[in-house]
This record gives C-alpha cells, structure tokens and sequence, in this order.
C-alpha cells in the first residue's frame, strides 16, 4: 500500500462514457405506468417534458453510452474529482493498519456537489432541442444550484421550486441559484394549482420534494418553451453519475487497494448509484466482491421501511408510476436538514438492486450523522452536507465493527457534496437544538 493520501487522475484519464447498469441487472426493470390509464409509457408520453436524447437513455441498453465531447469539456472544469484516504479520521478512530476509509470528493465541482454530472448534460441536450428554458425542483438546494449553473452555461433560463422548510433553512443556497439567474420558488406555492391545492389543505405545509415536482411539472406541460429536468430517481440521472465509480475504480488501482464495501447516502438514489453501479458491474466481472451500502435518514426511510410497488413520484399524480420502494407519494416527512433525503420513492434501479439483495440499505439518526460529519471536519478539514454526513456515519460504523472484529476491511464512501451553504443546521447541533425524527412515530424521537 502506498503511503499517499491523495489519488488524482490526470484530465486525459477521465472517463469517456456513462456505464448504463440495466443490460446487467439480474432481472429486467418494470417499465412505468402512465398515472391515469396505468399503462406503459412510451418516449412519446413523455416527449412533452423530456429531450429526445434523454429519453433514449432513459430506455437504452446499451452498457456503455458516450459522453459528448461538449460535455466533457465542461466536467474537466472540475473533474476528475479526487479519491483520498482517510488517515486522520482512521487516526482519530484508532483504527489498525488494517481497516481501511477512502472518500471519493464530489464537493469540488461548481455547485458544490455530485449534481453538475447530470444537470451538464440535460441541460446540453435541451439546449440542442431548442429548448430556453428548464423548470425543476429541489430540496436541499444542491440540485437547483446544479441546474441554475447548467442554464446559465447554456444561455437558458430556469425555474426553481425549492422545498418550503429548505427555501427557510438555507438562504445562501437560494442566493446561490439566484445570482446564477434562476427564479426559486417556496413550494409548495400558489403559482401552480398542485401547490395551492396542498395549501388550501395545509397552508403551513413545510412542503416535500413530491409537491415541488408536481409544481415544476405543471410549470413545464403549461408553456413550449419550457422542458422539465429531475435531479434523482430516473434511469438517466442515475446514468449520468456513474462517471463517479468510473474513476473511482480507476483511483483505486493507484491507491492498490479494493474496497471491501461502498457507501452512499440515499434520497432519490443518484449518487448512490453514481458510485455503486460501476462496483456492481466490477462485482458481476467477478473483479470484486464489495458489498453496496446505502444509507438513510430515519425519519425518511424509504428503503428500509417503504413498501416495493408502484408509486407516483409527485404528490398530484402528474408524473408515471414507478415500481420502486415507497413511503407514499403523498407522504411529507419531517423537516430534518438533509433536505435532499426527503423523499417519498427511490430510484427503481436502486430499489430493484435492494430487492435483489444486491445492494444493502440501512437508516440513520440525524444527531448521529451530526456526530460523524463534525468528527470528519475536524480531522479531514472538509464539512460535509448533512446529506452526505450518513455516508460518513455508516462508513464510521463500518469501519468501528471491523476493528471490534479483528478484521481487515478496506470502505469506500461518496462524500457527496460539502455543507458550507448548511450552516444553521451545524448552529442547531452545536447548540444542542437538534432533533432526531423516527418515521414510525411521525415525530421526535422520545427523549429527545
């Protein structure tokens, strides 16, 4: 093993091509239903909201689809991202020579986060269409930033309806998309009819990710001009990220090492799948044996509490049902800080993974993700998004049960994005104000 912390790989090393994970899968994904007739949707169902190009992905199988060199150039801005180990939290955890904790950083790009690999090429392939202008949601803020980075890249305008508890937590990141030149949006909002009809029923509603889609698809199917692009959740989204595991393997030969297990928070499931389905792959190659570990926030447990069947991904019901793990469409969690877990369905390749027994899943408190995120800033020197801080935590536990053990484990974990635009919510921890939410009782936990 060599002593270095830091793998980086060179511009000319990046990858080329997206890794596309369903020609692999051990059973064929369940094709969405239209949400009235129930039937399968077509490309031309949702040609209305979508570009061609993106559709085609959605449905391809191809295991391998080809970055355009347009975009490309765009990701060298800011990739390849840096894969480094982790020798001080290993330190501070007094983990022996043979327990292992690398992160590969996301939190390098211009938003911030893992989301610019996705909003770059939606936005390039709407803009190839003609299209000016791009509606969308977001929870956190790190998808909306993305997108509003994207738009302005490509000339176009954009529309932002941000979660309502998030649009209150995290000025800066509305600030953010708005000195890019995005319009945000508190939702829900009573710009859109599903934005006032969930307000004339809750009008303190702290909103979810499920209204503000339904808003920013309505927004879309109301003007021509306008296509509406996801952050999470769709097959091509979840394509787009994969470039993160595609160098990830790549770092992880110049560090001589094979993780053991790989770790990613999970919301909608695209940097989860950003990381894993390249290791998936690697596993099904017989290259490697990594367990996939996703985790996430108790108070919004998706995963492991949700039922697998089919579901709306908006509260109105304007968007396909999916077959996916579900809490409800027209669930709203709690207002916990990582605002980008909150919500309702997962990926219906992540889930499918998870249903296979592929993939793992496992939930998290958010004082203990807190816990690990203020652990890891103080010895790597990075602060995390409350989002990405389960990662941490799960990789903590991970390596911590090794060490008990008497085991050699070797983690890999996305470090999904950084919190410098999160601060209250790190306010409330170190104030002692900050709550842990448990899905089962709608509330906080007792005691605390």
């Amino acid at each position: 093993m060599t002593d270095k912390t830091r793998y980086q790989l060179d511009e000319s090393d990046m990858p080329t091509s997206w890794y596309n994970i369903i020609p692999d899968l051990p059973v064929a994904p369940s094709p969405p239903l239209h949400p009235k007739t129930g039937e399968p949707v077509g490309p031309a169902d949702l040609a209305p909201l979508f570009a061609t190009e993106l559709l085609k992905q959605e449905m391809s199988g191809e295991s391998f689809i080809e970055i355009p060199e347009e975009v490309q150039s765009v990701y060298r801005t800011y990739r390849p991202s840096p894969l480094i180990r982790a020798k001080a939290l290993e330190k501070v955890l007094g983990l022996p020579a043979g327990v292992k904790i690398f992160y590969k950083y996301e939190g390098v790009s211009p938003a911030g986060s893992h989301k610019p690999n996705t909003a770059i090429p939606q936005a390039f392939y709407n803009k190839q269409e003609g299209i000016k202008r791009i509606s969308t949601e977001t929870g956190a803020g790190q998808w909306g930033s993305a997108m509003s980075i994207a738009c302005a890249l490509y000339g176009m305008e954009c529309t932002v309806y941000m979660v309502g508890i998030s649009y209150d937590q995290k000025p800066y990141r509305r600030l953010l998309m708005e000195t890019y030149g995005a319009e945000v949006i508190s939702s829900p909002s009573k710009r859109t009819e599903a934005g006032r009809h969930v307000l004339g029923l809750d009008p303190d509603s702290l909103g979810s990710l499920g209204i503000a889609i339904s808003e920013a698809v309505e927004d879309a199917a109301g003007r021509d001009d306008t296509h509406y692009c996801l952050g999470s959740v769709l097959n091509h989204v979840c394509l787009h990220q994969t470039i993160i595991g595609e160098e990830a393997i790549l770092q992880m030969e110049l560090a001589q090492a094979e993780p053991d297990v790989v770790v990613a928070c999970v919301g909608g499931g695209s940097n989860f799948a950003g990381i894993a389905f390249p290791y998936y792959r690697r596993n099904t190659q017989g290259k490697s044996k990594a367990r996939l570990l996703a985790v996430e926030p108790k108070a919004c447990p998706t995963l492991t509490a949700g039922e697998y069947r089919y579901d709306l991904g908006d509260e109105a019901g304007m968007t396909p049902q999916m077959l996916m793990y579900t809490l409800g469409h027209d669930f709203v969690p709690a207002g916990i800080h990582a605002g980008g877990l909150r919500y309702h369905g997962d990926s219906p390749l992540v889930s499918l993974l998870v249903k296979e027994g592929k993939a793992e899943a496992v939930a998290v408190h958010q004082k203990a993700c807190f816990d690990a995120a203020v652990m890891f800033a103080r010895s790597e020197g990075i602060l995390p998004a409350p989002e990405s801080s389960h990662a941490i935590r799960a990789a903590i536990d991970e390596a911590l049960a090794a060490r008990e053990a008497g085991q050699d484990r070797t983690i890999l974990f996305n470090l999904s994005g950084h919190g410098h635009f999160d601060l209250t919510a790190y306010e409330a921890y170190l104030n002692g104000q900050l709550q842990d939410y448990d899905f089962a009782a709608g509330s906080m936990c007792e005691g605390e």
